[in-house]
C-alpha cells in the first residue's frame, strides 16, 4: 500500500509552511502531551496497552472499553469515551486521536501512518517508548537536582538562623564586655543586624519573585530568555541540551520511521518542541532543505547541533536510513543524560555540604574568637 497523508489534513500542505492548528496549539502543546489534559504517563501506559490488546484480537472499540473501564480518573475515562463513540460514528482511531484535542500531531499523525500500513501495533510500541523514555529522563533530572536544592535550601535557612537569632546573642555579651572585636567578628555582627533590619523585606522580595516567575513561566519570550541562559550553565546546562536533542531526535525517529515525508515530519516537530535553540533552528532548516540544501548542511549552521549529530545525519542521508540513526542518536543522548545526571549528583552533593561546613564553620570562629582572646587575657 502507498503510503501517503491525506490531502485535507490542515497541517501538511506540501507547498507551504505548515501554520499552527489554533484549536489545540493554544493549549499549549508540550513535546508529544498536552497539559491538563493526559499526562506522560498515561499516556505511556495508554499505548502499551492498546499494543497489548490489540496484539491479543481485541477489536479497537473493545480494546478503548477496557482501557476506559480501568481508569480511576474521570477526565481521562470521558476522552477515551469520546474516542470510542467517534470512532462508532465512523472516524478512524487517528481521526478520533485529533477530534478529541488530547493528542498531539505528532501522535495522531504517526498513528495515521500505522493504520494505513498495517504497522498499528509497532507504532503503539515506539510512541510507548518515547513517553517512556521522556518520562525517565525527567525522572532523572528531577533525582540530581532535588538533593542539592534540598541541602542548599537547608544551608540558606541554617545560615539565616544563626545570623539572625544565635549571632545576636553573642553581639550582648560580647558588648557587655566591651573591647574591641576582632575584624571578622565585627563582620559577621554587621551582617547580622543587616539581615535582622532587611529580613521582611528580603522575605516580601522572595515571595515578590516567585510569585513574578509563576507568572511568567508561559511568557514565552521569558522562558526563550531563561532557556538561552540555562543551557550557559556549566554541566546543568549540557545536561538540560542533551535531553532534549534525545527528544527531538526520538520525535524524528518515529516520524521518519512511519514513512511521513522529512519536511513535515520537522514541522510537525517543529509545532510541538518548546525547547527554543532547537525549535528557533528548524524553521531555518525546513527552509534550507526546501531550496535543496541537505539535512546535514542545515543543521551545521546551529551550534546547538553538535558535530557528533551532524557526521550520523549525513551518513544516514547517503543511505537513506535517516530513522535508524535519529534512533542512534536518542539513544546516545538518553546515555550521556544518564551519566551527567549522576555525575551531577556526585558532584554537587558533596561541595554542597563542603560549603555549608565552610560557612557555619567560619561563623563559630567568629564568634569563639573573643572568647579565646578574653580567656588568653585573664590567664
Amino acid at each position: 500500500m502507498a503510503l501517503r497523508i491525506p490531502s485535507n489534513s490542515p497541517s501538511i500542505a506540501p507547498s507551504k509552511r505548515v501554520e499552527p492548528n489554533k484549536s489545540w496549539l493554544s493549549r499549549e502543546i508540550r513535546l508529544g502531551s498536552i497539559s491538563k489534559k493526559i499526562g506522560d504517563k498515561e499516556k505511556e501506559t495508554f499505548y502499551l496497552e492498546m499494543s497489548t490488546l490489540f496484539s491479543s484480537g481485541v477489536d479497537i472499540r473493545t480494546c478503548l472499553d477496557l482501557i476506559s473501564e480501568e481508569s480511576g480518573k474521570p477526565y481521562y475515562r470521558s476522552i477515551i469515551q469520546g474516542i470510542k463513540e467517534k470512532i462508532i460514528h465512523g472516524a478512524s482511531l487517528s481521526e478520533a486521536m485529533q477530534q478529541s484535542g488530547a493528542f498531539s500531531a505528532y501522535e495522531y499523525f504517526s498513528v495515521q501512518i500505522g493504520e494505513e500500513t498495517g504497522n498499528l501495533i509497532k507504532v503503539f510500541d515506539q510512541i510507548a517508548s518515547f513517553y517512556s523514555k521522556k518520562i525517565k529522563q525527567r525522572r532523572q533530572l528531577i533525582g540530581a537536582l532535588s538533593y542539592p536544592i534540598l541541602v542548599l535550601s537547608s544551608s540558606v535557612l541554617a545560615v539565616g538562623f544563626m545570623l539572625y537569632f544565635i549571632v545576636p546573642m553573642f553581639a550582648e555579651i560580647f558588648k557587655r564586655f566591651g573591647g574591641e572585636l576582632p575584624f571578622i567578628t565585627q563582620q559577621i555582627i554587621a551582617a547580622s543586624k543587616w539581615l535582622e533590619s532587611n529580613g521582611i523585606f528580603i522575605l516580601m522580595l522572595l515571595v515578590a519573585l516567585t510569585m513574578l516567575l509563576l507568572l511568567l513561566r508561559k511568557n514565552k519570550r521569558f522562558v526563550n530568555t531563561l532557556t538561552l541562559g540555562l543551557i550557559r550553565v556549566p554541566l546543568l546546562g549540557r545536561l538540560y541540551t542533551e535531553a532534549n536533542l534525545a527528544r527531538f531526535c526520538s520525535s524524528m525517529s518515529l516520524l521518519i520511521g512511519a514513512k511521513i515525508p522529512l519536511i513535515r515530519a520537522i514541522q510537525l516537530v517543529e509545532q510541538m518542541i518548546e525547547f527554543y535553540p532547537i525549535k528557533h533552528s528548524l524553521a531555518q532548516v525546513e527552509e534550507d532543505i526546501l531550496r535543496g540544501k541537505s539535512l546535514h548542511q542545515s543543521f551545521s549552521q546551529f551550534s546547538i547541533f553538535d558535530g557528533r549529530m551532524i557526521t550520523l545525519l549525513k551518513i544516514g542521508e547517503e543511505v537513506n536510513k535517516l530513522d535508524v540513526f535519529f534512533g542512534k542518536l536518542s539513544q546516545n543522548y538518553s546515555e550521556a543524560v544518564d551519566h551527567r545526571t549522576q555525575l551531577l549528583s556526585t558532584f554537587l552533593e558533596p561541595l554542597i555540604i563542603v560549603l555549608l561546613g565552610l560557612i557555619v564553620g567560619f561563623i563559630l570562629v567568629a564568634m569563639y574568637l573573643p572568647m579565646f582572646q578574653l580567656s588568653g587575657g585573664i590567664g
